[in-house]
């Protein structure tokens, strides 16, 4: 996937940006929509501060990115133009299935990743971790990514994510927000706050599979958006349109950073208060000792499945 050139300006000024807020959604916004090409995303990858020879995590909604020159693939393509042959480009490839055991051979990537990801880890060259909280990557710095060990919870630090961390990556969300952002769970662990929830995984023992239980800092994640405030009021984000999507960027390290310090300040701050109602995070709270809600609540969805295709 080598470099197609530069866009012009005038292929980067096709159509106005519908950036947050725009009226315009749906059919209407689609077919208003011209196809953008391989060249004119990586030239907006870098005018959004991509940087070349870096590490980049991305989450993206290919959705709200199309029309792209080669759909999802033609995004990862203009990705991988703009981090240039020393660069590497990062994304989650998690299980949606915690009953089946992962292989990282023919595992799908969770749907509510999205087609970009699930399309991502099954390209040449790409490699992937060998474990049910899997990332994959390509370019310089992919096996020291990858072979990352499964840590318990999994955004905990030595795991994939944490490399990226360390190894001063840059997290690029395009079309989704905070609330798909997988740098702030470890910004929980690094705290760390004191709620984890049950879960389980599917692995292999003596050729059987089993249950591993574990507990994880897990929650509805909605009232991760609040990172978009605490790093734009620092200027440690960048915002601007990726294709046709709306798209932020900013350091690992600052994310996790700034998180850590909210967090070790209040460490629910990431919970729905008391009076909202919210399954997750009040599950969340009383894995921690609070407040148990009996009566029940409204259901709140994971991040993952916020993400789309």
């Amino acid at each position: 996937m080598g470099s197609a050139g530069a866009a012009s300006a005038a292929e980067l000024k096709l159509r106005p940006y519908p950036g947050p807020g725009s009226s315009m959604i749906g059919e209407e916004m689609e077919q208003q929509r011209t196809e953008l090409s391989r060249a004119a995303v990586a030239d907006q990858l870098r005018a959004l501060g991509v940087r070349e020879g870096g590490v980049l995590l991305v989450h993206a909604a290919f959705r709200a990115v199309r029309p792209v020159e080669g759909g999802p693939l033609g995004l990862i393509a203009a990705l991988r133009d703009a981090l240039g042959p020393e660069g590497t480009l990062v994304m989650p490839s998690t299980t949606g299935d915690d009953d089946a055991v992962f292989d990282p051979r023919r595992t799908p990537a969770a749907a509510a990743l999205g087609a970009a990801a699930d399309l991502f880890w099954r390209q040449p060259g790409v490699l992937r971790s060998r474990h049910f909280a899997a990332f994959a990557a390509i370019g310089a710095q992919a096996e020291r990514i990858v072979s990352a060990p499964l840590t318990l919870p999994p955004s905990a630090p030595r795991s994939p994510i944490d490399m990226v961390r360390a190894l001063d990556g840059q997290v690029l969300l395009i079309g989704v927000g905070h609330d798909c952002d997988t740098m702030l769970h470890l910004a929980e662990t690094t705290a760390p706050v004191p709620y984890g929830v049950p879960r389980y995984y599917s692995a292999l023992r003596d050729g059987r599979p089993v249950r591993v239980h574990y507990l994880e800092n897990d929650h509805c994640c909605e009232r991760f958006v609040q990172a978009d405030a605490w790093l734009r009021g620092a200027g440690l984000q960048a915002e601007g349109p990726v294709g046709h999507a709306h798209a932020r960027l900013a350091r690992a390290r600052d994310i996790v950073r700034v998180a850590v310090e909210r967090l070790r300040a209040d460490p629910f701050a990431f919970l729905h208060p008391v009076e909202a109602g919210c399954i997750d995070c009040d599950q969340a709270r009383a894995s921690a000792g609070g407040w148990r809600n009996e009566k029940g609540g409204r259901p709140a969805r994971d991040a993952r499945d916020r993400i789309g295709s």
